[in-house]
């Protein structure tokens, strides 16, 4: 299908319902080729500019093996001190530039909006690894694919997202992508790092329900999917500040016996200290699933923009 055909990945709150359950059909149909282990040509002569000039392992490895599944090449940028914007050179610049080279560009940076400002220099579709603490639309997408693969759908499922809402380009991609379903939820962190009041209001707006709390346990004994994250030492000016907050939520194995029976334990991952490894074991301890279906949600976005798929 067209839908998505030359168009730019920048923001979770973008897609139509439409959109989504095309790349959500899309990844799956690809998951059962890779299962299968079908060797696909489906970006063959294509090539991907991969852009991360934040640290990256999940994000970065799973987009440019998604184009590798896919049969397309990957040119790379993995470290900005080996590209010109050591030099100087600006965003627009090394834009232009990369254009010359790939047929899509894939971009992680530390401004909030540098993917809009991708954008605005290019024709080639641009994909948002993630923009400083703004957004992180493919990572939304991934997780909401989890969501389905381990509940069977997110409508009528109460979510929790815990630690650094402030921050967290994760969980502001996900609120913005699941206000397209029947959810509610519990946001839990200190006053420091709450959900930023604007992404409240609109939920609100919105007709959906949403607790703010600062227990951990409250929202582990109402909800079917718990979506933790680390507190982001990167995102803090001040480090007394970070290690004021850093060990603010700890799941283990015995604040997860008072959790709702079969809840689902999630993680954008990397993970620091706010899940104990002894929850690895437990069966809903999905992070490591979520992190797998990266490829083949990834897989869906490049062939889908570029009208292969």
């Amino acid at each position: 299908m067209a839908i998505l055909r030359n168009k730019d990945i920048l923001r979770a709150d973008q897609f139509s319902k439409e959109e989504v359950g095309l790349i959500m059909d899309t990844a799956r149909a690809f998951e059962q080729d890779l299962q299968a282990g079908e060797v696909l040509d489906t970006m063959k002569g294509q090539i991907l500019a991969s852009l991360f000039f934040e640290p990256s392992t999940r994000t970065r490895l799973s987009f440019e093996t998604a184009m590798l599944r896919l049969g397309g090449e990957v040119v790379t940028v993995a470290d900005p001190k080996t590209s010109s914007t050591a030099k100087g050179e600006s965003l627009h610049d090394t834009i232009k530039t990369v254009e010359g080279y790939a047929d899509l560009i894939v971009l992680r940076h530390p401004q909030i909006g540098a993917a809009e400002e991708a954008a605005a220099a290019t024709d080639k579709p641009i994909l948002n690894a993630g923009d400083g603490a703004g957004q992180h639309p493919t990572q939304s997408l991934l997780d909401l694919y989890t969501i389905e693969k381990e509940k069977g759908t997110a409508d009528g499922l109460t979510i929790s997202l815990a630690g650094d809402l402030k921050n967290g380009r994760t969980v502001h991609s996900l609120v913005d992508l699941l206000t397209l379903f029947d959810v509610k939820f519990y946001f839990v962190a200190p006053p420091a790092l709450r959900m930023p009041e604007e992404i409240v209001a609109k939920l609100k707006t919105k007709g959906i329900k949403v607790t703010e709390t600062e227990s951990l346990e409250e929202a582990l004994a109402a909800s079917d999917v718990l979506y933790m994250t680390r507190i982001q030492r990167e995102r803090f000016a001040d480090p007394a500040e970070y290690e004021r907050l850093k060990g603010a939520y700890v799941l283990n194995r015995a604040l997860l016996e008072k959790a709702k029976e079969g809840i689902t334990i999630m993680h954008p991952l990397p993970r620091v200290n706010e899940i104990a490894t002894d929850v690895d074991e437990y069966a809903g301890a999905a992070y490591f699933r979520q992190s797998a279906n990266g490829v083949p949600v990834r897989m869906a976005l490049l062939a889908l923009v570029t009208g292969k798929a």
